[in-house]
């Protein structure tokens, strides 16, 4: 697992990293970049087999600070996020760095709830269970949809039509997740956030699944 919160321009060196990892199944997720500082997707978010993360508002609309484009594929919360700082300290930071980690952290979820999927097919669980929100299926400011990590977790999501497919996911011909894509609804989306903050600050991988579990038998 990799996560670049951070955006640039293109560079070979780059590109051979990223192609490196994608070759060696590891997933890379990156954030597409931040307005006005960033004028379209940035780099690595904008190579092909990369998972593109733009940012959503406190309403989960469309962040006005992440930018559009394309190779956008999901979406997560990215305005006044707190996480762990220096000295035992806690910040808050806005953009689609923050929305970047987040999304990272449901990638290691998903790969530790379900290890002998394909770094390809993290990426397909992730945007077959995305929240679809704007135009239906994928658009420029949400991508396949906002993430949704109990859907993720929990949902039957049929496998890849060929393991052929190329895991490209920035790019246009990324495979399109299925229509009315949330089996978790809206009350598990606050779950979702929730869960995904303890992860990113604390590590609670064995606290999600126990929540899970509980539920299961209640």
């Amino acid at each position: 697992m990799i996560n670049a919160s951070s955006s640039g321009g293109p560079s070979p060196r780059l590109r051979q990293a990223i192609e490196a990892a994608i070759q060696a199944d590891v997933v890379v997720v990156a954030a597409a970049g931040n307005r006005p500082t960033d004028l379209s997707v940035t780099f690595p978010a904008a190579y092909e087999g990369v998972l593109a993360v733009g940012a959503t508002d406190r309403e989960g609309n469309h962040a006005a600070v992440s930018v559009t484009g394309e190779q956008v594929a999901i979406s997560a919360p990215g305005v006044d996020i707190y996480s762990t700082s220096i000295n035992g300290k806690y910040s808050k930071a806005t953009g689609t760095s923050a929305a970047t980690a987040i999304v990272a952290g449901a990638a290691a979820l998903v790969r530790s709830r379900f290890p002998g999927l394909s770094a390809q097919e993290v990426i397909h669980r992730l945007t077959a269970t995305a929240t679809d929100k704007g135009p239906p299926g994928r658009d420029e400011q949400y991508g396949y949809g906002v993430l949704n990590i109990v859907a993720a977790l929990t949902a039957d999501v049929p496998p890849l039509a060929s393991a052929a497919v190329s895991p490209t996911v920035s790019g246009s011909s990324a495979v399109a997740g299925p229509d009315g894509r949330d089996p978790g609804g809206r009350g598990s989306t606050v779950v979702v956030w929730v869960a995904v903050l303890v992860v990113a600050a604390a590590g609670g991988v064995a606290a999600l699944l126990g929540i899970r579990r509980r539920r299961q038998g209640g």
